[in-house]
């Protein structure tokens, strides 16, 4: 007994097997040998909700470009026996309950109401017309270049096809819901830059020279703050020009909504080249003897773009609401140009309101840019830093 307990304890212990590195251990010594964009890019993926954004930014975008192409009516036309159309329902099944595998629109026909004196629109059940796809119809211009009469979608003659109705000109409110977005958001993202270019600047001086640059600075900013934003901006509005042509009334435009928007971004840069001008990478850099450009442009910069990117994303929904509003109150964009809150302006009436609902289905347009932009900028802000913790 004693033997074999003695034996048991002397066997001799068997060698540990050696392990590889876990899952996690060979993901992280992948990423740092992956460069920044690639980092950024592997960490906006994770956000759904980014990505659900940022392809209602591209979808948007895509319709303002090729407004004409997704438009099945002559956007400028004005067609006043289809004013204030409703939105055309498109079937499946018709009223016999018969399937049909292409999709169709009934005709359309008006009858007054005898108490309100008001037409009322009404689905003709006998007539059927039948959607096609990439049409060739009324000519236009792709992206104001290319000639082509080819159109994603149309409808038999002479039947009418008003996805979003119309309004009191009788013109087609998705072509023009399609259209308007060129104005709102080329002026929204060069409104947006500019404020960048500014704010950044001023920021990144003020941060990093200090003293009396930096109080010299600082109450220029509190000093343009004081002002208030939508008033000087009704203002401003208020006095440009009506005769001045359409590219310089944008540009007037555009400026007019960066005045004020930059002073916010000029606090987030300075606050953190603050904090990095006294870090090991920027001294050694002056040690070295790297001129003022190089630090600021090369080491100091980069370090705030997350900044940047959230004020920026912030900043473009803030100038497509400013622009909607002083639009619907008629000193902001002006005909000929097209703007969603130019297109709102029809709203104002409520009679109006109250009979023609979908006259506010260009907000629709507005809402999605805004949550678009916000959802964005969101992902944007957590991926431009990837060393974050996560």
């Amino acid at each position: 007994m004693a033997t074999a307990t003695t034996g048991a304890l002397s066997r001799p212990e068997q060698p540990s097997v050696p392990t590889g590195p876990t899952l996690e251990q060979l993901l992280e010594v992948t990423e740092r040998h992956e460069s920044y964009f690639q980092l950024v890019w592997r960490r906006f993926r994770r956000s759904k909700i980014s990505i659900v954004g940022g392809l209602i930014v591209i979808t948007l975008m895509i319709l303002a470009a090729l407004a004409e192409f997704f438009s099945p009516n002559p956007i400028d036309r004005d067609n006043l026996k289809d004013a204030f159309l409703p939105p055309n329902r498109i079937h499946f099944v018709d009223a016999e309950g018969n399937f049909s595998f292409r999709p169709f629109v009934y005709g359309i026909v008006g009858e007054m109401d005898p108490k309100t004196f008001q037409v009322i629109w009404k689905e003709d059940t006998t007539k059927k017309y039948y959607l096609s796809f990439f049409v060739q119809t009324w000519p236009y211009k792709l992206l104001g270049i290319f000639p082509t009469n080819l159109h994603l979608i149309g409808v038999e003659e002479p039947g009418r096809l008003y996805m979003l109705g119309t309004d009191k000109l009788g013109r087609d409110l998705w072509g023009k819901a399609c259209q308007a977005g060129r104005i709102s958001l080329t002026m929204s993202v060069f409104a947006a830059l500019i404020s960048i270019v500014v704010g950044s600047v001023i920021g990144v001086v003020s941060g990093y020279y200090g003293g009396r640059v930096d109080n010299a600075l600082q109450r220029f900013v509190e000093f343009v703050n004081a002002f208030p934003q939508l008033p000087l901006w009704m203002a401003l509005a208020s006095i440009v020009p009506k005769t001045a042509d359409s590219f310089t009334i944008f540009v007037i435009m555009s400026c007019i909504f960066a005045l004020l928007s930059w002073t916010t971004l000029a606090r987030e840069v300075r606050g953190k080249v603050l904090a990095l001008s006294q870090t090991d990478f920027v001294l050694a850099a002056k040690e070295m003897g790297a001129s003022d450009p190089r630090i600021i442009f090369r080491h100091l910069y980069p370090n705030t773009l997350s900044h940047v990117i959230v004020i920026l994303t912030l900043s473009i929904p803030g100038v497509i609401l400013a622009e909607s509003f002083l639009s619907f109150l008629g000193i902001g964009i002006q005909e000929p140009l097209t703007s969603w809150g130019l297109l709102m302006r029809n709203a104002q009436n409520l009679q109006t309101l109250s009979q023609q609902t979908w006259i506010l289905m260009p907000s629709a347009f507005i809402i999605l840019a805004v949550l678009g932009f916000n959802f964005l900028g969101d992902g944007l802000r957590d991926a431009a830093d990837p060393y974050a913790s996560r």
